[in-house]
């Protein structure tokens, strides 16, 4: 098993945990595309992990958009003449109360992570078909698509949905030899956790160390974040695995918050 060879598209990589998943794919010899909303920092991405512009490059995806969508996996496949792998891992994050929640910001996070996931997986999969090589479709999901949080109900929902996404898409793409499963992380320290500290103190009305002692790692077996390298491990582990065996499965790395 291995990914030497095979060409990656990780959404949301200029930054964060895709970017660590680009990195890690790079490092086990796979072509990366780092497609982000922000071109210039998904081009700069592509220059720091593969400066020799061979083997990574930045793509800029507006995963909401369908034309970007299609657009930018076009470009990915004339540069790299296929497309293995599919890691869906843009995303965002608003805190506050559901009696609160502004309809536009809740239409925004649903788009972003669960329309982005269809638009991304619709484009990935005509390739992979095409291919008739297989493939692997890796959704971020979350320790949220298991369970709940106050302050979190579009993430929560569009989190859920990342699951009964990736079964479809296994049972679809089986004859195919396409693989579709879910990372479900806990905390990891990464700009987008960062910002929610000070934004769940306010809501909760706690200090901001309450909230990363209690709220956010209260749960685990050791009181420590998720690192993006542990996700990026994982990633690496369901794009290599290559037959139908392990395929419509949702693994959680989270520290022992949520044992399933």
């Amino acid at each position: 098993m291995g990914i030497a060879n095979k060409v990656a598209v990780v959404t949301g990589a200029a930054s964060g945990i895709g970017k660590e998943i680009a990195r890690v794919f790079l490092g086990a010899g796979a072509k990366v595309a780092i497609a982000d909303l922000n071109a210039k920092g998904a081009d700069d991405t592509a220059r720091e992990l593969d400066p020799t512009g061979a083997a990574a490059m930045g793509v800029a995806m507006d995963v909401t958009n369908e034309s970007a969508v299609d657009m930018g996996m076009d470009q990915v496949a004339r540069k790299f003449g296929q497309i293995d792998i599919l890691v869906s891992n843009a995303g965002i994050q608003i805190v506050q109360p559901l009696d609160q929640f502004d309809f536009g910001q809740w239409k925004k996070m649903l788009a972003i992570h669960l329309d982005g996931a269809f638009l991304t997986t619709r484009a990935a999969l005509r390739y992979m078909y095409k291919q008739g090589k297989g493939g692997s479709i890796i959704y971020m999901g979350s320790v949220h698509s298991k369970e709940a949080s106050p302050l979190k109900a579009p993430y929560v929902t569009a989190k859920h949905g990342l699951i009964g996404l990736a079964k479809v898409v296994a049972k679809e793409g089986a004859k195919h030899g396409v693989r579709a499963n879910v990372i479900c992380p806990g905390y990891v320290w990464t700009p987008l956790v960062e910002k929610q500290i000070p934004e769940t103190a306010k809501e909760r009305g706690i200090s901001e160390e309450e909230v990363i002692k209690k709220v956010m790692l209260g749960e685990t077996v050791d009181g420590e974040f998720t690192t993006v390298a542990d996700v990026a491990a994982a990633a690496l582990f369901f794009a290599s695995f290559e037959t139908n065996a392990l395929t419509g499965q949702s693994l959680i790395v989270s520290h022992g918050w949520i044992m399933q």
